[in-house]
């Protein structure tokens, strides 16, 4: 089946990259709740979502691996497929109560939600667990990646809480300007868990790789901190795309560097 899911996440990066392609052809805003952003950035986030917890998982020890990385595949396609189908319907995909139909897309989007977080526990608890057979490296980036991954969705899950808050209250317009408010630090933290392993995997001793991933995961880990807590008190320095631009950057300006120092070296 691993096959099959590195498909899947293919093919919702591809969506992601249509929908792109939509929007600059026909035109429309790039903000606000109604827009085909919203499958454009969703499928590239959550292709590469996929991609990632289906390599990923191979390093974590944990008799139920086929099954976690099923159930976050198929959340994953729906949560995209959802969205997907909203905007080209012209309305908002989340906190629309507006009808029947589009109350139970609302509502199964938070369910898929949900799943996707409980695959995020399961994977973190599991990543913890001692795996001899993997380099302290990769089992240093796995855990924080999936510590990461866990954040990420833990901001995911309080945008939604706090948007259905004020959807049940009766201002649906509000939700949509509550639940982005921290929008940065879900945004930040998301990808980690594809970040910190590729660099345990570049062609380094060994000894190397593992300084370079704990100088990635604090590098990382500070990055996101900062992003976060301005998130959480109101200031929203950067967009979130640019957020996480900061986080994959520095992660990847890291390997780069020792890539580069390594070819210098030899």
């Amino acid at each position: 089946m691993t096959r099959f899911w590195y498909a899947i996440g293919v093919l919702l990066l591809l969506a992601g990259l249509f929908h792109l392609g939509v929007l600059v052809v026909e035109g429309g805003p790039w903000d606000g709740p109604v827009s085909f952003r919203k499958p454009f950035t969703f499928g590239i986030s959550f292709g590469l979502s996929v991609l990632t917890m289906t390599w990923v998982a191979r390093y974590v020890r944990t008799r139920r691996r086929g099954l976690l990385v099923g159930a976050f595949a198929v959340a994953s396609v729906y949560e995209v497929l959802m969205i997907t189908v909203q905007a080209w319907r012209g309305v908002p995909s989340h906190f629309n109560m507006s009808t029947p139909v589009d109350s139970l897309i609302a509502r199964s989007l938070a369910v898929g939600g949900g799943v996707l977080i409980a695959v995020g526990i399961v994977m973190t608890v599991a990543a913890f667990r001692r795996n001899p057979d993997v380099a302290p490296s990769m089992n240093l980036a796995v855990r924080a990646g999936f510590g990461t991954l866990l954040a990420a969705m833990v901001f995911g899950g309080v945008m939604i809480a706090r948007g259905m808050v004020e959807v049940f209250s009766g201002d649906q317009d509000l939700a949509y300007t509550v639940a982005t408010s921290v929008k940065p630090a879900h945004a930040v933290f998301m990808h980690g868990v594809l970040l910190l392993p590729a660099l345990a995997a570049l062609p380094l001793d060994e000894a190397v790789r593992l300084r370079l991933v704990r100088l990635a995961t604090w590098t990382y880990a500070a990055i996101a901190g900062i992003v976060s807590a301005l998130a959480v008190a109101g200031i929203e320095p950067v967009s979130p795309s640019i957020a996480s631009i900061l986080a994959a950057g520095a992660v990847s300006g890291l390997g780069i560097g020792a890539l580069a120092l390594r070819r210098i070296r030899s």
